[in-house]
């Protein structure tokens, strides 16, 4: 009985690992090797913990650390009371071929990838040092220093101010769709 409950365990983390591995457009999608190979991974403990699924504020931290993954997908609200470091460089759906890419999803989608619920991060400060790190629905409640170049911001909100390192990290970001409600500047 334990076995059977633990399979539909299992089997319900493997399906979530595919749904959110594909957040995004269809050009994020992961292609259908990828899954299947997701799919027939997923019966070990250790797929499952590493796939950066969670509300649970220390996994958000280890995802997001240099340690982490390509992707975190919050589940829930997550609360930080300390600052948070988005550290190392990662490459989309962890393939070295592929562009570097870094993703906070802070949203949950259905089969056809259409947003079913959005999520709020509340930290006091998220420093950006992850190239090509992209903050994907949901929203922020406190402030983004950005250290990294191609920061986006993509139907987010920013319950905070947003500091870019340089006036070329400014440049180097991309906006769209989203909401800032304190100062969006260049650190002097």
């Amino acid at each position: 009985m334990l076995n059977k409950k633990r399979g539909l365990f299992l089997g319900l983390c493997a399906s979530l690992v595919i749904m959110l591995a594909g957040c995004g457009s269809d050009d994020e999608a992961m292609d259908k090797e990828s899954m299947a190979a997701s799919s027939s991974t997923a019966e070990s403990t250790e797929v499952v913990a590493g796939a950066s699924i969670s509300s649970k504020p220390e996994d958000l931290v280890m995802g997001l650390s240099e340690d982490g993954g390509w992707i975190f997908a919050a589940t829930d609200d997550i609360t930080l009371t300390e600052d948070l470091v988005v550290a190392g460089t990662f490459y989309d759906k962890d393939d070295d071929s592929a562009d570097i890419y870094r993703k906070l999803a802070l949203y949950a989608q259905d089969e056809d990838r259409t947003v079913t619920a959005e999520y709020t991060l509340t930290v006091p400060t998220i420093t950006v040092e992850s190239p090509n790190f992209k903050i994907e629905n949901g929203t922020v409640v406190g402030d983004i220093i950005v250290k990294a170049e191609g920061f986006t911001l993509a139907n987010s909100t920013v319950e905070g101010n947003v500091t870019f390192d340089s006036q070329e990290l400014m440049d180097a970001s991309t906006f769209d769709g989203e909401t800032i409600t304190g100062e969006t500047t260049v650190a002097k």
